[in-house]
Parts: C-alpha cells; structure tokens; sequence
C-alpha cells in the first residue's frame, strides 16, 4: 500500500527497455512518480523538466554514460543517485560514486533490495537542508557535535578526535557507500589519497569501539574493493 511520502518523482535511466519497464511498474506501484529515459542527454532534458526528486541510472548507456550523467547532474543538483552496475564493474562504480552518486545497486538486483536503497535515498535527500545541527541522532547512535562526543545504545564512547571526525562524516551519509577517496579527502585532505592505510587502522578502532562483535560489522560495513556503508540500524 503506497503512502503519502511514497509520491516522491524518480527518473530512471537505462538503455535496456526491459530494466525501465519494470523499475517503471515497480515503482508506481509503491505509489512513485516516474518518468524514463535511454540515454544521458535525453535525462538531462527531462530532469530539468520533471524536477525528479531521486535518479536511478545505468552506468553503460550510448552518448552520455552514466558517470558523466552524474557530474553534470550534481554541477546543478544534490538530488540523490543511485546508479546501476553489473558484478565485477568496481572501478566504474568507484568512478560513479566520486563523481557525485550516493549509492549503487548491483544487476541483477532483487526488488526489495531496490525499494529500501531508494527509501533509504529520499529519506537522504529530505534531510539535505539539515547542515547547521547541534547533534545527530541516527539509529542507537547520537553525536554531540559542539561537545564532540558519540553515544551508543546510551553510553558514552570515547573517540580520538580523527575517529570522531571520521564517524561523524559516516553518520551524516547513513546508508550510502561512501568510497575510500572520499573518505581520506573528507577527514585527512587531499594530500592522503595514497595512503589508504589511515582509513584501515581508523576504521579498525571505530569498529571495536563502537561495534557489538567488530568481527562482524552490523554497522560500519565494508562495500569491497569499492569503501565503506553507515548503517545506523545495523
């Protein structure tokens, strides 16, 4: 049953007519609006029309991949993307996500997986506005940011300020693969892209400090070879 936040406007994007008729039947039936396109210069045209609240797109498609749709919609819009990838396509879902995507869904994909990354997307994207906050409540965690503090399932955990600063970049991205390069320019500059190592031992000791079992991360979970994922509701 389809609910009064489920009208948010989607534009899907894929050259396969088979890929956008049933993501179109899909989503209309969670009660979305949703208009198509094959190819990126085709979607620009119609984004600026259609205002889509969230984009799913594929990342082959002729004349404008999907990479390059990406630049050129977040050079005029921070609306969620979710981009569309087959097994084995690392480096482009990489390249994809550095280039303004805020998540991946990989083909084939099941249709409830789709549903709760495009949920999880809106529910992003209703937030963006949020930028002068005091504090951050996400899942069992909650972050006081002018006293720099986190507390999990209520008890206060001590973080080192570069730990701090790391988990509270991830705790404003929940649910969103967020990749390596990301994460080093956002908490060490520019200047520690090839030095992957930081992001390892740090996220090592947020694991064990913050994780019931850091063996198994419910978490800060590790999207392979491509970074990392919040999940704030484990």
């Amino acid at each position: 049953m389809a609910t009064a936040q489920d009208k948010s406007r989607v534009l899907v994007v894929d050259d396969e007519p088979q890929i956008t008729r049933v993501l179109r039947t899909v989503l209309t039936s969670q009660g979305y609006q949703v208009q198509t396109a094959t190819e990126g210069e085709a979607a620009l045209s119609t984004f600026t029309a259609f205002r889509p609240e969230l984009v799913i797109t594929d990342l082959y498609m002729p004349h404008m991949d999907g990479v390059e749709l990406c630049k050129r919609i977040r050079a005029i819009s921070a609306v969620p993307i979710i981009v569309l990838s087959v097994k084995g396509e690392e480096r482009t879902k990489v390249e994809a996500l550095d280039s303004g995507a805020d998540d991946y869904v990989t083909k084939p994909f099941g249709i409830d997986e789709l549903l709760a990354r495009v949920r999880a997307a809106l529910r992003r994207g209703g937030a963006a506005g949020d930028t002068e906050m005091s504090s951050l409540e996400a899942g069992e965690f909650f972050i006081d940011f002018d006293g720099r503090r986190v507390h999990a399932r209520g008890n206060e955990i001590r973080l080192t300020p570069k730990e701090f600063d790391l988990f509270v970049y991830m705790a404003r991205h929940p649910n969103r693969v967020i990749t390596h390069r990301t994460l080093l320019e956002a908490v060490w500059g520019e200047a520690s892209q090839e030095q992957p190592e930081y992001l390892r031992v740090f996220m090592g000791q947020l694991r064990k400090k913050l994780e019931p079992d850091p063996s198994n991360p419910r978490y800060l979970v590790t999207e392979p070879w491509v970074g990392y994922r919040f999940n704030p509701n484990g």
